[in-house]
């Protein structure tokens, strides 16, 4: 096992401005669309199970447990650096139910690199940085994608931590059974940088 990541003494700034109050999402039962929020903001929770969610044709198998946060907000809401780092990849997850534009940004936390994905944003990120490029804790790197540039999905930010560097501008947010165990050690939770949010 690998020990956890060390954030001793780290200050990280919030990804998205959140409301005081907001939904946590339960997707367990599976997930329906065009199903009524009761708030604008809302949080999908790490490690869930999702029996049904990941429909599209990079799904190969049956991959439904989560590795990553969503955080559901209004389409344009600005997301910000958790903390100071690098541009690692950036492209465009074009296929239905995939991520769309996509930023993966590198961190040195307490002398461990740390990757972060954030998906389903907004297109105009894929003009706005190049690989290489440095930014500081709380700056806007992206905004939040419409449903029709963001893979089909009610706006939303997915969050996901990696301790492995990823090869492509991707990396694997939902997982099958068989490969939990092994998922859970190279994408930790976010909730490390990003707080008790549920």
């Amino acid at each position: 096992m690998r020990p956890e990541i060390d954030t001793t003494g780290l200050l990280f700034h919030p990804v998205i401005h959140l409301p005081s109050a907001y939904e946590v999402y339960d997707f367990s039962q599976g997930y329906d669309p065009d199903r009524t929020l009761s708030h604008a903001y809302g949080i999908g929770r790490y490690d869930e199970h999702r029996p049904g969610m990941y429909a599209g044709e990079q799904f190969q198998g049956v991959r439904n447990i989560h590795m990553g946060i969503d955080i559901g907000c209004p389409a344009g809401e600005p997301v910000h650096a958790f903390f100071e780092g690098t541009i690692y990849k950036l492209g465009d997850n074009a296929l239905a139910y995939d991520y769309g534009p996509t930023l993966i940004t590198r961190h040195e936390l307490n002398h461990e690199t740390v990757f972060a994905l954030h998906g389903h944003l907004g297109r105009a990120v894929l003009k706005r940085w190049s690989v290489g490029d440095s930014f500081g804790s709380g700056d806007i790197l992206a905004t939040v994608g419409q449903k029709h540039e963001n893979g089909g999905w009610n706006p939303h930010l997915h969050f996901q931590l990696s301790r492995v560097a990823p090869k492509t501008h991707d990396m694997p947010g939902a997982v099958s059974k068989a490969c939990r165990t092994q998922a859970l050690l190279d994408y930790p939770d976010p909730r490390l940088v990003l707080g008790a949010l549920y």
